[in-house]
């Protein structure tokens, strides 16, 4: 993994799992501060095959809390703020999107 993987014990892990809703103090064993794709999939599979729960944290700002899990693996996603598009290759697969 690229990214940071911070314990509790890290220097960081108590502002990364800070979520906007402060009703919600969750403490996940595991924070993957993601760089990129690979990180994220390795830390769904590591999570997956450790059968630990998971959560997302995008931008933070989840109002039931969910983007931070307790005694999990939460995926801090803060760190991966840029996309990037092949035309060629999204052109040629069918669009994923649910009908309105």
């Amino acid at each position: 993994m690229r990214g940071d993987l911070l314990l509790r014990s890290s220097a960081g892990y108590d502002t990364a799992r800070r979520a906007w809703n402060g009703a919600f103090d969750r403490h996940p064993a595991l924070i993957a501060r993601c760089s990129g794709p690979a990180d994220v999939m390795e830390a769904v599979k590591f999570a997956a095959s450790n059968q630990l729960l998971l959560s997302v944290r995008g931008g933070g700002h989840s109002l039931s809390g969910q983007s931070v899990c307790e005694k999990g693996l939460m995926i801090d996603l803060s760190q991966m703020n840029s996309a990037r598009v092949d035309p060629v290759r999204s052109a040629s697969r069918p669009s994923r999107a649910a009908p309105c």
